[in-house]
């Protein structure tokens, strides 16, 4: 089956076809570095890994570039430079805040498990692409200076007889509409409403840039030029994907479109547009006034008293598709943790092991990764159950798993890895030794005692002694569980009730 992924702009699902299999381009709008990233922050960031991946798994990891940006010029980020560092000049400030908070925002990736982008523009990095694409903008009559600003216009662009696409396209929405709708900001030297800046006067220590298109003082770029810029320089000025979060469709990558496709007289700027669905935190919308505003350093670290792992973050992310929306939180990642256990326990790393046809089918069917994890579970059941009951005969001496549960086992953890889990790596136990840590080495010793001697009374069928050290852990917040490791073997756990 061929990769086939939706398109916001057609609204259809088509196979993918690169324009250069050889060098398969994507750009995808990263962080801007004022804070910590929050979760809803996290799922492009996931989401368009996982395609990073199957890319290079389709095309070799030489011929696939990522692109992923970063904002370093915003009024959010000076706003913050000057709360933190009250006593610098603006600039120095402004440093200090977007390096680390970008720093932060790469351990928060790295800890999901995604791979850093082939290159990670700065916007400040790439001034002199977005004055250039301005004045391409001004001389073909789709922007105009007013006031020491630059403007561009949607009328202009929607009036033009050529091959551009209709502006309002992207969003699926009329001029009108777009209008009525918008909150723009009310300018007397605008020629229209819908009309957005591309360039404006810096205020006092502020960054600023030479200004382009003959204006003498100096300015900074808007919001949207710098994506146009960025991936003009390091995609060219026509690519394969575009990508981030359904709440950039307006007026982001709208305008995104706009601009490039009239700087270069072109009917696209990527030859699809993917967007991932809103966030939601236990059914309600995130937000700081309910309390359910949560980061990702916050998920690692603590959060509803767990320290969560980033592959459990990463897998619970992944288990809704992609476009859908999704309720994160608590129930949520327990699924995830309870199901990384199992996988844990009966999959076999293999460097050389591929998944099975069906996982990639999934993946091929738009990103399908709900559809590729049922699969990795249908291969868990044939490992642990399978047509000959396999856990049952793997617990009689001498039994040797067969050969399709050997690749089963296989299959699992190389559809993990493909999702960007390392199954090898990771620890399931991890969250316990966090919480055993807590206890004193008296504590320890004691619930290890009380543990071996209970497995002593269940060898010599003294059950009433059993169930007595199973009632006295209770008591001291220990639950125990029964059962088996991956040979069939009885084994007993122990874990602090959370």
């Amino acid at each position: 089956m061929p990769l086939r992924l939706y398109d916001t702009l057609t609204r259809e699902k088509r196979p993918f076809t690169p324009i250069d299999p050889k060098n398969v381009r994507m750009y995808v709008c990263g962080p801007t570095v004022y804070d910590f990233a929050h979760i809803g922050n996290a799922r492009p960031v996931i989401v368009f890994d996982v395609l990073f991946r199957l890319l290079r798994h389709l095309y070799g990891a030489d011929h696939v570039t990522y692109v992923r940006n970063i904002t370093d010029v915003d009024d959010k980020i000076n706003d913050r430079a000057a709360r933190d560092f009250p006593g610098l000049p603006l600039n120095e400030a402004i440093r200090r805040v977007t390096e680390l908070t970008e720093k932060e925002f790469h351990e928060d990736a790295a800890a999901l498990g995604s791979l850093p982008p082939t290159f990670e523009p700065r916007a400040t990095e790439h001034v002199a692409e977005m004055r250039e694409i301005i004045e391409r903008l001004v001389q073909g009559g789709f922007a105009y200076v007013a006031e020491d600003h630059v403007l561009f216009s949607p009328q202009a662009m929607n009036a033009a007889k050529s091959v551009l696409p209709r502006y309002g396209a992207l969003a699926n929405r009329s001029l009108d509409e777009m209008i009525a709708g918008a909150r723009v900001d009310v300018a007397p030297y605008k020629r229209d409403t819908t009309d957005f800046v591309l360039w404006k006067p810096a205020k006092p220590g502020e960054p600023s840039w030479p200004s382009p298109s003959g204006i003498k003082v100096e300015g900074r770029p808007g919001w949207h030029i710098e994506c146009s810029a960025m991936a003009w320089k390091h995609l060219g000025e026509a690519f394969d994907i575009h990508g981030g979060g359904i709440d950039l469709v307006f007026p982001h990558h709208e305008n995104e479109l706009a601009q490039t496709c009239c700087a270069f007289h072109s009917d696209r700027m990527a030859n699809v547009w993917m967007h991932n669905g809103f966030l939601q935190v236990e059914g309600d919308k995130m937000s700081k006034s309910l309390g359910n505003f949560v980061t990702i350093r916050q998920l690692l670290a603590d959060w509803q008293g767990i320290p969560w792992q980033g592959e459990i973050i990463r897998f619970a992310m992944l288990s809704t598709h992609y476009r859908q929306p999704i309720d994160f939180g608590v129930s949520a990642l327990e699924q995830s943790m309870i199901a990384l256990r199992q996988f844990k326990t009966f999959s076999k790393f293999d460097e050389a092991a591929k998944p099975s046809d069906e996982f990639v089918e999934a993946l091929h069917d738009d990103l399908n990764t709900p559809r590729a994890i049922a699969e990795l579970h249908r291969l868990l059941r044939n490992v642990r159950e399978g047509s000959f009951e396999l856990a049952d005969r793997m617990s009689r001496p001498g039994a040797v798993m067969d050969g399709s549960a050997h690749m089963a086992r296989r299959q699992i953890a190389a559809g993990l890895m493909m999702l960007g889990i390392n199954i090898k790596a990771y620890d399931p136990d991890l969250l316990q030794k966090r919480l055993h840590s807590s206890l004193s080495p008296t504590q320890q010793k004691k619930i290890t005692d009380l543990i071996n001697a209970r497995t002593a009374a269940r060898a010599r069928k003294d059950f009433k002694e059993s169930d007595r050290i199973r009632d006295e852990l209770a008591a001291m917040g220990v639950a125990i569980k029964d059962g088996k490791d991956a040979d069939g073997k009885p084994v007993t756990t122990w874990e602090m009730a959370r």
